[in-house]
């Protein structure tokens, strides 16, 4: 019995050996674990940058007085009371900028005819957190098109897509009735670049004379329209940004409004504009 005793003694204390040994293991790669993650900690992290935000494709507006060719204008108001036209009201004529022109035609025993022509530019700058000029632009676009559609009083409303007018084009015509006067309109919505362009053009007869037919106002607004889409080209043909195509600076298009007669010759009221 007391011989039994010491051989146990010296078999369980071999068989802790092991076990130390494995102890001593773990212990050695914990150490070498936390090593590994503070010299991962020490070296520098990689920042992401966002993208640089597409450029503006057009810095500045044509003179909007001049962006509708004058024989144009002559064809589309023949009795304009102004030839020169009326500037809208600006605060930054390089992000928003309009003209218009209205003249009642005598025609004698057979009336007079009355006719409306608007024009309106919005510019917008592209910007890092707003995005691009051209994405906002059609943003505008969409929202233009929509005022249109709910002019108060509209009748026969219908829109369409048009071809051939910049990076794209809506036409909103419609019919609505003034002071006993049937009056044809058409608007065209139309997006070059990080430009958007309104065209309005409306006509009515007075006084026994004939209202005019859609066909006809629709083909001067489309008319006006492709001059005014062309006048931002050339405005810019340069082809050198300046500093305002990608700043927010220019960006402070004030809410100033095109025009739309009130049925009445003398006294036009005002028209859709970019809110």
């Amino acid at each position: 019995m007391h011989r039994t005793a010491p051989r146990l003694t010296r078999i369980l204390a071999c068989a802790a050996v092991p076990v130390m040994l494995v102890v001593a293991g773990c212990s050695s790669d914990s150490g070498d674990k936390k090593d590994a993650e503070s010299s991962a900690s020490a070296s520098p992290r990689a920042t992401k940058s966002e993208p640089a935000v597409e450029a503006a494709k057009f810095a500045e507006l044509p003179d909007p007085c001049k962006a509708v060719e004058a024989k144009t204008v002559k064809s589309l108001v023949p009795s304009a009371k102004s030839k020169n036209g009326t500037r809208s009201k600006s605060s930054d004529a390089s992000v928003r900028a309009g003209c218009s022109w209205n003249g009642l035609a005598d025609k004698g025993v057979k009336g007079s005819q009355y006719r409306w022509l608007d024009v309106g530019f919005t510019r917008f700058a592209s910007d890092q957190t707003l995005g691009s000029g051209a994405a906002r632009a059609g943003e505008e676009f969409d929202k233009q098109v929509r005022k249109s559609e709910a002019t108060d009083g509209a009748k026969n409303v219908a829109t369409g897509s048009v071809t051939g007018i910049g990076d794209q084009a809506t036409k909103i015509t419609y019919d609505q009735s003034k002071t006993d006067e049937d009056f044809r309109f058409t608007t065209i919505v139309a997006r070059t670049g990080n430009v958007v362009v309104v065209v309005n053009y409306n006509g009515a007869g007075y006084a026994g004379a004939k209202t005019p037919t859609a066909e006809s106002v629709l083909k001067g607004a489309s008319m006006a329209a492709k001059d005014a889409v062309a006048a931002v080209a050339d405005a810019n043909a340069g082809g050198a940004e300046s500093p305002k195509a990608t700043g927010k600076a220019t960006d402070k298009a004030s809410d100033d409004s095109s025009k739309k007669p009130s049925g009445k010759p003398s006294s036009p009221t005002a028209s859709k504009s970019s809110d």
